[in-house]
């Protein structure tokens, strides 16, 4: 993504995971971790949604971590159609909040964002977290594949932006999976699936999410369970 990024091999399940890794400028605050889009339609980390989402994290202060799926770059094994990809980020997450780079102290302030198909992973990898990590950590879901996939149910204060104008996953399919969630959408007008000329606009959103969200969580009143059940 710039100079700076680094290339890293991490364990995973199926084998070595190959992994982008951006610092912020300043001192790392939390561990953000981005989800890339389909690799059987040219899906890979380095896609410009899955970049504008990990330069939005970058700029709230997290280090992020950009996995590529099975099959896409140096990561090993085949694609596993959201199984065995789900247990690779977890690798990937463990390996993250093990990593010396990152202080104790931000290791558990934690950051996800998928785009399109890696929506669809993160939701199930959010399934999997103890209910203070799934919770409590600002989730930003972009171009949600709720059409083609069994997307989970997420937090109730998660980020989710969609495209009125996307031709790939109809804006009616994501209304409807987030309607029973009771979860607001943000529908940028006009923007197609890969938010051409619009990806300014979807940073601003998820910077303003990143920043709003952790506020929001410490607020008496607002807790999450609160929100869930009301």
């Amino acid at each position: 993504m710039n100079a700076s990024t680094r290339t890293l091999l991490i364990a995973g399940p199926a084998g070595p995971i190959d992994v982008a890794l951006d610092l912020p400028a300043g001192p790392v605050q939390g561990i953000g971790l981005v989800a890339h889009p389909h690799p059987l339609y040219g899906g890979t980390r380095d896609n410009k949604v899955v970049q504008t989402l990990a330069r939005a994290m970058l700029a709230t202060g997290y280090a992020v971590w950009r996995p590529n799926f099975r099959g896409v770059g140096a990561t090993a094994g085949e694609h596993d159609h959201g199984q065995g990809e789900t247990g690779d980020l977890r690798a990937v997450l463990v390996a993250a909040q093990a990593d010396p780079l990152v202080p104790a102290a931000a290791r558990s302030n934690l950051a996800f964002a998928g785009f399109s198909f890696g929506s669809f992973v993160l939701s199930r990898l959010l399934a999997q977290l103890p209910p203070a990590q799934r919770l409590t950590a600002p989730v930003i879901l972009v171009g949600v594949a709720a059409q083609r996939f069994a997307v989970e149910d997420v937090s109730p204060g998660a980020l989710v932006i969609h495209g009125e104008a996307d031709d790939v996953v109809p804006l009616a399919a994501v209304l409807n999976w987030a309607r029973p969630q009771n979860l607001p959408v943000v529908v940028l007008p006009g923007a197609d699936h890969f938010f051409h000329r619009r990806l300014t606009h979807l940073k601003r959103l998820v910077v303003a999410h990143l920043v709003v969200a952790p506020l929001l969580a410490s607020v008496p009143g607002l807790e999450p369970a609160e929100l869930a059940a009301d």
